[in-house]
């Protein structure tokens, strides 16, 4: 992985802080619970899963994202290969990483299945049931040039207010013109200027409910058409 790694505090022991953008990388709750409710339920998941379907994220952070949909996809009986692509410009370390996965046991056997990758510092992984891609660097740089499209987008950067490069107007469309007809996204947020950009950029977009404190969260989706 790249260099320049952010650096982490750790709350309550156990919850991994951004030292650059002074934002825990998940909920303080329970991230795993958020990640279901957010970035699963809310792209309509299990239910969509299908053969090659195509998730992209904006932020990789711990992984935690990742392990989510992949346990779900197992769990769910889901055939075939899903497609996992994820945009990050500070990757954490491998240990920083198995740290924070490790605060979640439901998904210990799949943690340990995929902490010798991280260790060896893989940007890809191939597994009968995964493809899985790291894209390093600045996503107003990397997105623009990908060649892929998504079914499902996970939008998890740092809050607006501390991370607002990965919430801009011109990434935003990046994101949906990377969307495939009738793809979602879902982020956490609810601010105005990102449902208005995610408006902008092609999507019909709506405010659901958030998950712990946060009131609301927003949902996305391209038409089919």
């Amino acid at each position: 992985m790249p260099d320049h790694p952010d650096s982490l505090t750790w709350r309550d022991g156990a919850v991994p802080v951004s030292a650059r953008f002074d934002d825990p990388y998940y909920s303080l709750d329970n991230g795993l619970a958020e990640t279901r409710h957010v970035f699963l339920a809310g792209n309509g998941l299990p239910e969509r899963f299908r053969d090659g379907f195509r998730i992209a994220e904006l932020g990789f952070g711990t992984g935690l994202n990742l392990l989510a949909a992949l346990h779900l996809w197992r769990e769910s009986g889901q055939p075939g290969t899903l497609h996992f692509t994820s945009f990050e410009a500070f990757p954490l370390p491998a240990a920083d990483m198995i740290r924070a996965q490790a605060a979640f046991p439901e998904l210990s056997a799949l943690a340990a299945e995929l902490a010798p990758y991280w260790q060896q510092g893989a940007t890809e992984i191939a597994l009968p049931d995964l493809n899985f891609r790291l894209i390093a660097g600045d996503a107003r740089q990397t997105l623009p040039r990908w060649e892929g499209l998504a079914d499902a987008w996970f939008l998890d950067g740092f809050s607006p207010a501390k991370n607002p490069e990965l919430w801009e107007p011109a990434l935003l469309r990046a994101v949906g013109d990377h969307t495939a007809p009738g793809g979602t996204a879902a982020t956490y947020s609810a601010a105005g200027a990102i449902r208005r950009a995610l408006a902008d950029a092609g999507f019909e977009v709506t405010r659901g409910p958030g998950y712990g404190r946060k009131r609301h969260m927003t949902l996305a989706r391209m038409p089919a058409t």
